[in-house]
């Protein structure tokens, strides 16, 4: 049996196969899951340049660290446009409110994306990241 799905002027067809790896990518199902052993490579680009261009390796880990089981997303939310930035947790249900952790306010988007990645990684693996956000500058900045 085959689907069959419209594109455009032609037909493409959609075989059940295909069918369940795009529900599997576009589900709720991770197809991929960070090993921290393997992804270790890529907490350094990401402190070194949290805003930018990433590598596909990079890419697939923070595609990843964005998508929580759980519903409650680590966010960013900015508190005065370009100068301070805060954490929050959005809530599973989108009609609940935004909780706020304005305990540490940040002044760089940087150091508040290294932040942002720091949770989340730790929520994926269950490993604490303690290397402080270190801005790169001159030859080597991102």
């Amino acid at each position: 049996q085959h689907f069959m799905m419209r594109a455009t002027s032609n037909s493409a067809r959609l075989t059940p196969h295909k069918l369940n790896c795009a529900t599997a990518l576009l589900g709720e199902h991770m197809v991929y899951k960070i090993d921290p052993d393997k992804d270790r490579q890529y907490i350094e680009e990401f402190r070194l340049c949290p805003v930018g261009h990433h590598s596909p390796g990079l890419m697939r880990v923070l595609n990843t660290l964005r998508h929580d089981k759980s519903g409650h997303q680590i966010i960013l939310v900015t508190r005065v446009a370009f100068k301070e930035w805060i954490i929050g947790i959005m809530p599973p249900s989108r009609d609940d409110a935004i909780v706020y952790l304005p305990d540490r306010v940040f002044h760089s988007r940087e150091e508040a994306e290294w932040e942002v990645f720091c949770r989340r990684w730790e929520k994926h693996t269950g490993e604490k990241l303690n290397s402080p956000y270190k801005p790169v500058t001159g030859d080597t900045a991102c």
